[in-house]
């Protein structure tokens, strides 16, 4: 059995509220909030502590490894992207474990020097919900902006921040705009930009944060925009916004396994009235998906 629903079964067994299960933890020196537990035991996160999990066993009076011989489990993994029904294209990240820097990125030796600057120690127990992307081309195709919100809910205790990489192209991109929480340190160098985002407080484990952002101007615009996820993400939207009269003869949304990867059309995009197009993803998983655009 997995570990979460072990965890459950040994809980309700033992009769003990999870309040007192922390307690019990927390006389041994070990720090577990309830939220943690509850998580741990719906399979929302997974403890990283064999220490931890150990005394879990004897507060819960389970033989020695019935809970800690289940931390090599593979853990759950996010479904792939769902293309809408009449689209055929594959999903990126189906049947694969995880992007890689090298995959994600056409400079990974660049991307990984910038992003080494920054504190990324709670991204990975950070759990993105929702991200929202407006991509802005200004009426002569000179230069463009980019306006994001994200919702992430924390997998673990003692998050404050969250670092975010964005493509810059030959124009320097400068943050602004920041809503919910406040600009950290910022990097960029030749074509990247990375910066951290520091939450309005410290977020325990299921706690949530919304945050806002805005890159640019930058520029020129190319014709595609696209985002790369190293992490999986529940729901994803992308809009283009056309500025001016003049629009694009054709869009497209698109997905990619990879840098490298041929690009695999979703269809068509309807371009409406308002000069604007979108896109919207269920459950990314992993990989590249963006929209692309032809003119006349």
């Amino acid at each position: 059995m997995e570990f979460a629903g072990t965890l459950r079964q040994a809980i309700q067994a033992s009769g003990l509220t999870l309040e007192r299960i922390r307690h019990r933890l927390g006389r041994r020196g070990l720090a577990v909030s309830v939220a943690t537990l509850s998580y741990w035991q719906r399979g929302r996160s997974r403890p990283r502590s064999r220490t931890v999990v150990g005394a879990l066993e004897e507060i819960l009076q389970v033989p020695p490894g019935t809970l800690t011989e289940l931390l090599d489990d593979p853990a759950p993994t996010t479904a792939p992207v769902r293309a809408p029904a009449a689209r055929t294209a594959g999903p990126p990240g189906a049947g694969e474990r995880g992007r890689t820097v090298r995959d994600l990125w056409p400079d990974p030796e660049r991307y990984t020097g910038l992003v080494g600057q920054l504190d990324r120690s709670g991204d990975h127990r950070l759990e993105r919900l929702s991200i929202h992307d407006v991509y802005r081309v200004d009426e002569v195709r000179r230069c463009w902006t980019l306006s994001v919100r994200a919702v992430l809910r924390a997998a673990g205790d003692d998050i404050d921040r969250v670092v975010c990489v964005h493509q810059a192209g030959d124009g320097a991109a400068g943050l602004a705009d920041v809503r919910y929480c406040r600009p950290g340190r910022v990097r960029a160098e030749a074509g990247l930009v990375a910066f951290e985002l520091v939450f309005d407080r410290v977020l325990a484990a299921g706690d949530t944060a919304v945050v806002e952002y805005e890159i640019g101007p930058v520029g020129p615009p190319a014709d595609s925009y696209d985002r790369r996820f190293p992490h999986p993400v529940h729901d994803y939207v992308a809009i283009i916004q056309f500025a001016g009269d003049r629009l694009p003869a054709r869009c497209y949304g698109f997905t990619a396994e990879t840098t490298t990867a041929q690009r695999q059309r979703l269809g068509e995009l309807w371009i409406g009235t308002s000069g604007s197009a979108n896109l919207a993803a269920g459950a990314v998983r992993r990989g590249i998906v963006g929209i692309e655009w032809e003119w006349h």
